[in-house]
Order: C-alpha cells, then structure tokens, then sequence
C-alpha cells in the first residue's frame, strides 16, 4: 500500500469515529467558556464543557483507562481506547484542599466505564473553602483540526444518561 493511501484510509479511520460523552454529574451542562477560570474558558487546555453540580457524584463521561489521577483527587484524565483523553476536573481552586472533601480508591491505570463512579466530594466543606463548584470536563488531546464537537446544553442533565458532547473525526 502506498503512503498515500494509506494516509487516507487513516482520514477515513478518523472520519468514522465519533465519542459520546455523557453528564459526569446531576446538574446544568454549560459551555467551557462560562467557566469562571481562563485556563478553562479560553480553551487553554481544550475544547470541553463543564457542569454546575446538584449532586455530590462525579461519574465517568467515557470508557477508558485512568492515566493521571490527582494526588488531592479532584481531578481524573481518561484515555479512551481509541485514544480520547478526557480531564475532569473538580471543582475550581480544589488542589489546595490536599484532597479534604474528596473520597475515592480510583489510581492509575485502573479502567472505568462511562458511567462509573470517580470521586465523591463534600460540597458544604468545598464551599466554605471558597471553592466554586463547576466541573470542567476538556478533550485534552482534541486540537486536531478533524476534531468536530456537538455541545449538548442541559439545565437537567442526568449523571451518566445525558448526552453533552459528541465528538468526531478523532
């Protein structure tokens, strides 16, 4: 096979390929760039969305292999098999609690599935730290001008049910 033709049945690979993530949590989907954090909202780490919680969960939005899981367990970065890689990041201004307000047993290299459990976290305690409780969720590997994203709005979503960001052509 030639190189170009190969090169084209990558293209036609990555055209075919399309990620659903889900909700990680109960609560509004809002765009990334609402998020009162410029890393976030200006898409410095990526193209995302990003969920004001009503509940204390956070859930898997997508299968895959956790290769970093934070030392103060507020933020998990998932690689698909495929080869998605997805931050979720807790909360803003969260690292400095050391991972008070935080449970979990996740480490890396563990595999979740879209929908499982990651972290719970003591919303009262994180607010009287004056941690603001958005939830940021980033394709951290989607610069990729094939990248195309479908951002899903919700003031209801659903943790691990709702659709709020499709993602093709990875």
């Amino acid at each position: 096979m030639s190189v170009s033709s190969k090169q084209e049945v990558q293209n036609e690979t990555s055209e075919n390929k399309k990620a659903l993530l889900v909700a990680v949590t109960d609560g509004s989907i809002i765009p990334i760039e609402e998020v009162p954090d410029l890393v976030f909202s200006e898409k410095m780490m990526g193209e995302g969305f990003a969920m004001i919680p009503t509940s204390n969960v956070v859930y898997a939005p997508i299968t895959g292999k956790l290769f970093q899981v934070a030392d103060a367990s507020h933020a998990f970065e998932i690689r698909s098999e495929d080869g998605l890689e997805v931050l979720i990041h807790v909360g803003l201004d969260t690292v400095t609690l050391n991972g008070e307000g935080f449970e979990t047993n996740l480490k890396k290299g563990m595999v979740v599935k879209q929908g499982d459990p990651l972290v719970t976290f003591n919303r009262e305690y994180l607010i009287s730290r004056g941690c603001r409780l958005f939830i940021p969720v980033v394709v951290i590997n989607g610069e990729n001008d094939n990248y195309r994203y479908g951002f899903k709005p919700s003031n209801e979503a659903q943790a691990g049910k709702t659709i709020a960001l499709t993602i093709e052509g990875y």
